[in-house]
């Protein structure tokens, strides 16, 4: 994964990624809108892949994508306050799919435990009914 910061020209020794990213995108109001992301500790980042084969083995192959040169993605982000620009990074999410149902906190209880629990709670009825009889 390399991050570019804003500002920030590679040495000649460390080349950069050249030519037009795959950025991914979402629908939006007035078309296409740049997705953001967060990076480990937090912060916002835009992410851009060299391949569409990178952007599909980290997003899917259904992700909508756009090209654009650094510069080009520079300037959609920077109004939002955005300066981070990750290149090829490896994303780590869980699968997508259809959101598990919650169970509920009854069917959670193992049988043994409810009946000890009405054996205790019956117990300690006699205990309060022996008290106050004598």
């Amino acid at each position: 994964m390399t991050e570019l910061q804003c500002g920030e020209d590679p040495e000649p020794s460390e080349p950069g990624p050249a030519g037009p990213f795959f950025v991914p995108v979402r629908p939006g109001p007035a078309g296409c809108v740049a997705r953001l992301f967060r990076t480990p500790v937090g912060g916002r980042t835009a992410v851009a892949f060299t391949t569409p084969q990178r952007l599909g083995a980290a997003l899917g192959d259904r992700q909508a994508w756009v090209r654009l040169s650094e510069p080009a993605l520079r300037a959609l982000i920077e109004p939002l306050g955005v300066r981070e620009v990750t290149v090829d990074p490896r994303l780590a999410a869980h699968p997508v799919g259809p959101p598990e149902r919650p169970t509920p906190a009854w069917r959670e209880w193992h049988p043994q435990a409810v009946g000890a629990l009405r054996v205790t709670g019956a117990a300690a009825l006699v205990g309060a009914l022996t008290a106050w009889i004598g």
